[in-house]
């Protein structure tokens, strides 16, 4: 028996299917959701949700949000979340760039733009990363493995 899952963003809906198991970057570590989990209520760390359904896996990038677990559906709610095949590489590693840049000036008067580049580069390094890990057929090019 699956369980449901769906992956909601704030600009779109990014999946929803029944799978066999979804793992979570949970606030308290990582968590497999299998059918029948208990009801839980959890915020999302930075990380990669994975679903599994039989021989297949999609990995989605997340950044921040809730995911509330019932017995048959899992729902989360993103604050950012991407498919890891749909990234898209040079707009990720331009974003990085960026905000490597910015945040080597030092924090400014404006520390609310500081934090949102300490943001921007923490969600490019993870999307740069997962697509390096989970991205099938993704050969570890160089401007991958910088760090």
């Amino acid at each position: 028996m699956p369980i449901r899952c769906e992956i909601v963003s704030q600009d779109r809906p990014i999946y929803a299917g029944d799978v066999d198991i979804v793992v979570i970057p949970g606030a308290d570590g990582v968590m497999g959701i299998l059918p029948n989990h208990a009801p839980v209520l959890t915020t999302l760390n930075y990380g990669v949700i994975q679903v599994r359904t039989g021989e297949t896996e999609e990995n989605f990038t997340v950044a921040g949000g809730v995911a509330e677990i019932q017995p048959t559906i899992v729902t989360i709610l993103a604050d950012r979340a991407e498919n890891v095949e749909e990234i898209d590489i040079e707009r990720a590693e331009a974003a990085q760039k960026r905000a490597k840049e910015y945040m080597e000036q030092g924090p400014p008067p404006d520390s609310d733009r500081y934090l949102a580049m300490a943001a921007a580069l923490r969600r490019s390094n993870l999307r740069l990363e997962a697509v390096k890990r989970y991205r099938k057929g993704q050969k570890a090019s160089s401007h991958l493995t910088e760090e």
